[in-house]
């Protein structure tokens, strides 16, 4: 079997697809919801649309509170000349038309007239991603108040894309599960799909109820997004070495930090990372105060991604207990740097995947710590919810036995990233082609211990 490509898009494919297609997207999202307001106006005496149950609740939780409400308007003042969203009402009604239809696969026409079609598997996050890189914005996106009300929203989102019978006026959640030229299955779509699959096409990765049907047999957008992989595919290679670890996730490296502080300043431009934060403050501090000076190692996962967690080694959970925090908060920075591998210098997009160490002590997250024999000890596995793909799913428990490659949970719909932390006093050396922008398969061979040269 043939190893996973380079991955280009490193930080931002599937998160952000090109300028063009999410222009494109966003400005057929407003010419949509428009269309919407202006027939209900005309039938309704002048009367704007009703907003879905759940977006109204957040609109509500948002207009009565004249904080939030304040820094949302300063948002807008503040934001970037290139964002196409003009105010919240507009905001308001293009998330009634997101949320009531799941992701889909948009075509858009370049100004030469090239067709080009990209996966927009976070649909939310492209109306937010310039609002968000803004200093009201990161004052907003941090307040608890906020994400409880957002998680209200999203939650009511992620319940509808998993209900095979959704409610009256929403598509049905597998609707974009085809074969059509925006189909999660057209030829394009699943050059995609398969990007990473090495050899093998997606039914033959992947369980598939009816590999024949046209949705592959998928009864909602949950269900193809949670996706179980064909027994055999990802190989556990040596399961009984104490000296391997292997791929949690299906991912791409982001970074890898040795000597890793109990305690540092996660909020500067280089977003160090700090154990305490990272671990949950005072309820992880016994586990942070074992890792300090250890080593990290992060990884994130396109929405095109497998979203399963396995276990990097043989061992027992300690404790797995979920974290609640933001959905779109990110460092605001002045944009992309001069070395970014996507977009030109200084471009505002794509603040979230430029934050993701710091998402390490902000966002939503999943933590489970598992004890393994010697020499690699005490492992803190931490799955980090980004943006709409915040439903950190655990189904491991506290005494459980885990093999390498045991399933620990899973994101629930959108991409997301993940952080492996290993305690100090071993050498965590990572193997041959594991490095930045390398796309990494689940239960592969990660890294190992190295063996001092007198053992």
């Amino acid at each position: 079997m043939s190893s996973p490509p380079k991955a280009r898009l490193i930080r931002y494919g599937g998160w952000l697809p090109s300028r063009t297609v999410h222009e494109s997207f966003v400005k057929e999202l407003i010419r949509i919801t428009n269309g919407v307001r202006q027939d209900h106006k005309a039938s309704h005496s002048g009367e704007d649309a009703p907003h879905i149950p759940s977006v109204q609740e957040f609109a509500d939780a948002m207009n009565r509170d004249p904080v939030m409400k304040g820094l949302f308007d300063n948002i807008f003042l503040q934001v970037s000349p290139l964002n196409q969203v003009p105010d919240f009402d507009t905001l308001l009604f293009l998330l009634d038309t997101i949320v009531v239809q799941p992701p889909s696969y948009f075509i858009a026409t370049y100004p030469d007239g090239t067709v080009i079609g990209e996966p927009v598997g976070v649909p939310i996050y492209l109306i937010f991603d310039l609002l968000s890189n803004t200093s009201a914005a990161y004052d907003l996106f941090r307040l608890d108040k906020f994400n409880a009300a957002l998680k209200k929203l999203l939650d009511a989102w992620g319940a509808y894309l998993a209900d095979p019978s959704p409610p009256p006026g929403y598509s049905p959640s597998n609707c974009t599960l085809n074969e059509s030229a925006e189909g999660w299955f057209s030829s394009t779509a699943l050059k995609n799909l398969q990007k990473y699959l090495g050899n093998l096409s997606f039914e033959q990765t992947y369980v598939c109820p009816d590999p024949n049907a046209k949705n592959r047999g998928f009864a909602t957008w949950d269900a193809f997004f949670t996706r179980v992989m064909q027994p055999g595919v990802r190989p556990v290679r040596d399961p009984d070495n104490p000296y391997l670890i292997h791929s949690a996730c299906e991912s791409t490296v982001y970074r890898f930090r040795e000597n890793v502080k109990l305690h540092d300043q996660f909020w500067l431009k280089a977003q160090p990372y700090s154990l305490y934060d990272m671990l949950d403050g005072e309820k992880g501090l016994g586990y942070a105060e074992q890792l300090a000076g250890g080593t990290v190692y992060q990884a994130f996962l396109s929405p095109l991604d497998y979203h399963r967690w396995h276990s990097p080694v043989k061992g027992t959970i300690l404790d797995a207990y979920v974290v609640p925090g933001t959905y779109y908060a990110v460092l605001p920075d002045d944009g992309a740097g001069p070395n970014d591998p996507d977009l030109k210098e200084g471009d505002p997009h794509g603040a979230l995947i430029r934050s993701q160490g710091w998402l390490n002590v902000a966002a939503t997250r999943a933590l489970i710590f598992i004890q393994t024999e010697e020499p690699v000890g005490l492992v803190a596995f931490i799955g980090v919810g980004m943006a709409e793909v915040s439903t950190c799913d655990i189904t491991v428990q506290k005494g459980d036995q885990v093999d390498v490659g045991s399933q620990l949970g899973m994101f629930h719909f959108g991409g997301s990233s993940h952080t492996l932390i290993f305690r100090p006093g071993i050498k965590i050396v990572l193997e041959d082609g594991v490095e930045v922008d390398q796309h990494v398969w689940v239960n592969s061979l990660l890294a190992h211990v190295e063996v001092p040269p007198n053992a």
